[in-house]
């Protein structure tokens, strides 16, 4: 993680609970520091297994509180994914598409300037848009094959029947 993103964000956070008269908890910081360590999307029980590896047990009532926070502050986004609600770190990466394969599930973030450009260039009536989150659904290759080797081989007991 980039030191001057880790700065910034956690910036973000001690001026907003001081703003708010909150208490600045470690266990704040600590799961912060933890969201903007993991690489891509994750769970909830994702993160409380990561916090449980660097030897810092929370409750799962601190990291629910602690992600709807974070929320609140943009620093971390909610996506509902297929079966699964996951979470990921977007200060450094607010605007962007996600491919989701309907069959597995998997995630893949897509760069595709194009696109990029076009959702930011859309003109909204009484709207200030302020960033997205583009969802692509779809099959992924790896299910596609999956599913061809199925029907060759369908197709192969029908003919030997």
């Amino acid at each position: 993680m980039d030191d001057d993103i880790m700065q910034r964000v956690r910036l973000t956070l001690s001026n907003y609970l001081e703003d708010n008269h909150l208490r600045k908890t470690p266990e704040r910081f600590a799961i912060l520091e933890a969201i903007y360590g993991m690489n891509g999307h994750f769970t909830l029980e994702e993160l409380g297994e990561k916090m449980e590896q660097e030897n810092f047990r929370v409750s799962r009532a601190t990291l629910y509180n602690a992600i709807r926070l974070f929320q609140k502050l943009r620093l971390v986004v909610k996506h509902n994914l297929q079966q699964e609600t996951r979470y990921e770190a977007v200060c450094h990466n607010e605007d962007h598409c996600h491919q989701i394969c309907t069959i597995c599930g998997k995630v893949k973030e897509v760069n595709n300037p194009t696109l990029q450009g076009i959702v930011q260039s859309v003109k909204l009536r009484r709207f200030h848009q302020s960033g997205y989150t583009l969802y692509i659904y779809g099959v992924c290759s790896t299910c596609q094959s999956k599913m061809t080797r199925l029907r060759n081989k369908a197709k192969l007991l029908k003919i030997k029947s």
